[in-house]
């Protein structure tokens, strides 16, 4: 009995470090990819931050991109899980390709349409009314094709019957955030942005507001990617977007409830 008292003890030991490991096991890493509007760029890194902060076993990789660009990745079968979109074009798209999970769809928030030039110059047009055919003036636009601010830029521009007029001082970005780098660096003299991006330059100034009514409400969807493999992850993630938190961080970056 004496010989096997050290053996026992031994088991004892093992059977405590097997019990004290397995809630460390049942709390692994999960990596959560959301492919996010390229609007949304800086809410969306204080967002990642704070839902990470609060759910230390989540990781949670970001994709910004036109939503157009996004949805198209998803559509060829690139990892995502969250898909945040700035129209309701492309996830409507994405939902008769039937590639979300259309019960786990809503409306997170809104955004404007606005025109944008640098601070330093000065500026006679205060209305997209008074925009007029200007030689060697080149104007920055979203390809209305995938990039949705260039999508409600050409409706508020059609509504206006200035669209045709300026065509051809356009210079299109494949993305809205290429658009404000261009009137940055001053390779555009004027812009059409979010007021959330203009919101984030220290470079740029708001010449105008486009009217609501002159283009489709600019509404920002969410909804989870049916192939993921984290769904559970995924709607806490869809969930925290309607707190009151992450609401107000989407409102300090210029985004409306």
């Amino acid at each position: 009995m004496k010989r096997s008292a050290p053996y026992f003890c031994l088991i004892i030991v093992l059977l405590l470090v097997s019990g004290c490991s397995h809630p460390a096991e049942s709390k692994k890493e999960t990596d959560l990819t959301i492919s996010a509007a390229a609007s949304l760029t800086d809410a969306m890194k204080e967002l990642k931050n704070d839902y990470e902060d609060s759910h230390p076993n989540i990781n949670i990789k970001l994709n910004l991109a036109s939503s157009g660009k996004l949805a198209q990745q998803i559509q060829q079968g690139a990892p995502a899980d969250i898909y945040l979109s700035a129209n309701q074009r492309w996830m409507d798209t994405l939902e008769k390709d039937q590639k979300i999970d259309p019960d786990t769809r809503f409306n997170f928030t809104k955004n404007s349409i606005v025109l944008i030039g640098l601070k330093k110059d000065k500026h006679q047009v205060t209305s997209f009314k008074q925009l007029a055919p200007e030689a060697n003036v080149q104007l920055a636009v979203g390809e209305p094709e995938s990039v949705p601010a260039g999508k409600y830029t050409k409706e508020t521009l059609q509504t206006i019957h200035k669209w045709d007029k300026l065509k051809d001082q356009f210079v299109f970005g494949s993305d809205v955030r290429q658009v404000l780098a261009y009137v940055e660096s001053g390779n555009a003299k004027l812009g059409f942005v979010y007021a959330s991006d203009a919101l984030i330059s220290d470079k740029v100034k708001v010449l105008a507001k486009a009217d609501a009514d002159w283009h489709t409400p600019i509404i920002y969807p969410a909804a989870i990617v049916k192939d993921t493999k984290v769904k559970k992850q995924s709607q806490g993630f869809l969930d925290y977007l309607k707190t009151e938190d992450a609401q107000s961080i989407l409102q300090k970056y210029g985004f409306e409830k």
